[in-house]
C-alpha cells in the first residue's frame, strides 16, 4: 500500500521509520515492522485495530519516539504493508502469532515493553496475554477502545433498539464485501458518524477516512467474521501484567460498556480513562491522552536498557 494514501503532512501524517524489518510468524506470514527513535529507551509497541495501519499511530509514534522512547509499531497481517495470505489463516491465534513474532523481532534477551493495542490490536494483546512470551517481554498494557467479545451485540452504529434485529444487520454491514472507494465528503461523514465522536475535528476525520479505505475489501471482509465471533475472556484473565483502560463515551463501534467491562474483569487493572465526546479512533481523536497513557505505563514498568544492565550486573566486591 502507497503511504500516498495518507495524509502527508501535520500531526496525523506518517513520521519516517528510523529502520525498518520484517517478522515473520509461525506460519509463514511476513508482517512489516517500524522502529522509530533511539535504541536503549524505554519500548512501546503499537498494535493498531481492524482496517488500519502504523499510519494510525501517527501522534504517538511523534510524541514518543522524540521524547525518550524507542517506538516499534507494525501492520496486522493483510493491513499496511503487511501482505495479505491465506485469508483462511484468520484469526485470534493467528494475531496472536503476530504480536509474539514482533515483540520477538524487535526485543533484546531480558528487555521488556509496554504494549498498547487499539480495537483489534487491543483484541491482539488479549488474545496473546497466556502466550509464555508475552510474559518474557511484556511489562505493562494499554487497551484502548477494545472489548473482549460481543462486539456485533453491543454496537450502537444502528441507532436501534439492542435485539436480533439490530444485531443481523449490524452483522451485514460491518461484513460487508462492498468496497468503500474513494475518499469522499459522502464517505467522511459516514465514517465520522460510525467511528468518531460529534466534534471530531476535519483534520482528524481525514486521516482516519484515508487510512481505513485504504485496506484492501477482502481483508476488511476476513477480519470481520473474526471479530464478529469473538471471545476472548478467558485470555483477559491470563492478562495479569499492569494493564490500563482507555475508552470512548461516544464510541459506537465498542461503547464504554466494553471499557468497563475489561476494567472490572481486569486481574491487575491500573486505570480506566473514559474520554468525553470521544469515539472509536481514540488515538486519533485524542492523541494526547493515549500518548500520555502510554508515557506513564513505560515511565513506571520499563527501564532503558543502561538501568537494565546495572541490575543484572553482579556486584562487585568494594576495594578497600
Amino acid at each position: 500500500m502507497s503511504r500516498l494514501m495518507h495524509v502527508t503532512a501535520g500531526p496525523y501524517a506518517p513520521p519516517a521509520a528510523r529502520r525498518e524489518l520484517v517478522a515473520t510468524s509461525a506460519d509463514g506470514a511476513r508482517l512489516h515492522v517500524e522502529v522509530h527513535g533511539e535504541d536503549g529507551a524505554p519500548t512501546v509497541v503499537l498494535s493498531h485495530g481492524w482496517t488500519c495501519s502504523t499510519a494510525f499511530w501517527a501522534a504517538q509514534i511523534r510524541a514518543l519516539s522524540t521524547t525518550g522512547h524507542r517506538v516499534v509499531a507494525y501492520d496486522q497481517r493483510g493491513h499496511g504493508r503487511s501482505p495479505a495470505g491465506s485469508v483462511s489463516g484468520y484469526g485470534t491465534e493467528a494475531l496472536a502469532d503476530d504480536l509474539v513474532a514482533v515483540l520477538g523481532a524487535t526485543l533484546a534477551p531480558g528487555e521488556k515493553a509496554v504494549v498498547a493495542g487499539h480495537s483489534m490490536g487491543g483484541m491482539t494483546v488479549m488474545a496473546a496475554a497466556a502466550r509464555p512470551e508475552f510474559a518474557r517481554y511484556v511489562a505493562a498494557a494499554l487497551l484502548c477502545s477494545t472489548g473482549s467479545g460481543r462486539l456485533v451485540e453491543e454496537s450502537q452504529v444502528l441507532p436501534w433498539r439492542a435485539g436480533r434485529a439490530r444485531t443481523r444487520i449490524t452483522g451485514a454491514v460491518l461484513g460487508s464485501r462492498a468496497p468503500l472507494g474513494p475518499v469522499t465528503p459522502v464517505a467522511r461523514k459516514v465514517l465520522k458518524y460510525a467511528t468518531m465522536g460529534p466534534g471530531s475535528a476535519p483534520d482528524k476525520v481525514e486521516a482516519c477516512a484515508r487510512i481505513v479505505h485504504a485496506c484492501p475489501t477482502p481483508v476488511r471482509h476476513a477480519w470481520s467474521g473474526v471479530l464478529a465471533s469473538l471471545d476472548l475472556d478467558a485470555q483477559l484473565a491470563a492478562l495479569t501484567v499492569p494493564t490500563a483502560v482507555i475508552g470512548g463515551k461516544n464510541d459506537r463501534l465498542t461503547p464504554i460498556v466494553h471499557a468497563r467491562g475489561l476494567a472490572a474483569a481486569l486481574p491487575n487493572c491500573v486505570g480506566l480513562t473514559e474520554l468525553t465526546g470521544v469515539g472509536h479512533m481514540s488515538p486519533i481523536e485524542a492523541p494526547e491522552a493515549v500518548t500520555t497513557a502510554v508515557r506513564e505505563l513505560a515511565a513506571v514498568y520499563v527501564s532503558r536498557s543502561d538501568e537494565r544492565a546495572d541490575v543484572n550486573e553482579p556486584a562487585k566486591e568494594k576495594t578497600p
